[in-house]
């Protein structure tokens, strides 16, 4: 049997309509590497329409060996935590009493909470100097999809010249990171030495080569991606050849959503199972 002339047609203008529309799709021009990394720290350098979202979680942290799991508020002025456990073991009632006096004290201490607060913001200062500097840092190409993500390949740029010390650590960085590219965020980065680092020719230290980091992260809220684990595995020397370690993973789950204008005293109530009147 043959095919109708009108169903010939209508066959070849669909298929003359799909391949212009994806040669259309093709035609659109897609950022370079480079640039979509620059757009994603820019990103997280400005995520100023999601500040004000806060959570409680629990955080599993092991650190050289030393592993706790401890609550997690946070606030508008920085977090407060509550140990829960150590090596697997929940605290004593007179280690818990500890603790609770040590929260209620914070919770109530301006000048600790401003100490904790300049704290902060110097972690926060040196993590932003970390992002600027990896647009840099390194080559990049792209390598695969996932989703609606978007693999990117990373290599040191041998034309970069390190303003820091964190600078000629990524200097010696190789990796790789998912990217989302419809919002231009980070979902995960994954970086290892290729080299060795030497500080001060080696006479103030140095990172063995193989060292190695990642991070994972999730969005937790339109819009607004947490970190969710971390990893961490390096070795090297310090001055006058002290071994050191950094052997350090933290898991962070249990995100519960809270309000936006916590305080440190609500945070105190909330970690220690007390009402939150303000909440009402």
């Amino acid at each position: 049997m043959t095919t109708p002339p009108s169903r010939l047609m209508l066959a070849a203008i669909s298929f003359l309509a799909l391949s212009a529309a994806l040669a259309e799709t093709r035609s659109e021009p897609q950022l370079s590497p480079s640039d979509l990394v620059k757009a994603v720290i820019y990103n997280e350098l400005h995520p100023s329409s999601r500040s004000d979202i806060h959570w409680k979680y629990r955080l599993e942290k092991q650190l050289d060996g030393q592993q706790e799991t401890k609550e997690v508020v946070e606030t508008k002025s920085g977090s407060l935590e509550k140990l829960l456990s150590v090596s697997g073991k929940p605290l004593t009632d007179a280690q818990q009493r500890v603790e609770a006096e040590r929260i209620l004290k914070f919770s109530h201490n301006a000048d600790e909470q401003k100490k904790a607060e300049q704290a902060r913001r110097k972690d926060a200062a040196q993590c932003d100097a970390f992002l600027k500097i990896i647009p840099d840092a390194f080559v990049f190409h792209y390598d695969g999809e996932e989703g609606n993500l978007v693999r990117v390949m990373f290599k040191p740029n041998p034309q970069f010249r390190a303003p820091s010390r964190e600078g000629r650590v990524l200097q010696q960085m190789a990796g790789d990171m998912w990217i989302d590219a419809a919002q231009k965020r980070l979902a995960s980065i994954d970086g290892q030495l290729t080299n060795e680092v030497k500080f001060g020719g080696g006479l103030l230290g140095h990172l063995e080569k193989g060292g190695r980091f990642s991070v994972k992260r999730a969005e937790l809220a339109a819009g607004d991606w947490e970190t969710i684990e971390i990893d961490v595995n390096m070795r090297g020397k310090a001055l006058l050849l002290k071994s050191i370690s950094v052997q350090q993973k933290e898991l962070h789950t249990n995100f519960e959503r809270l309000p936006s204008d916590l305080t440190f005293a609500d945070a105190a109530n909330l970690l220690l199972k007390q009402p939150l009147v303000a909440w009402r």
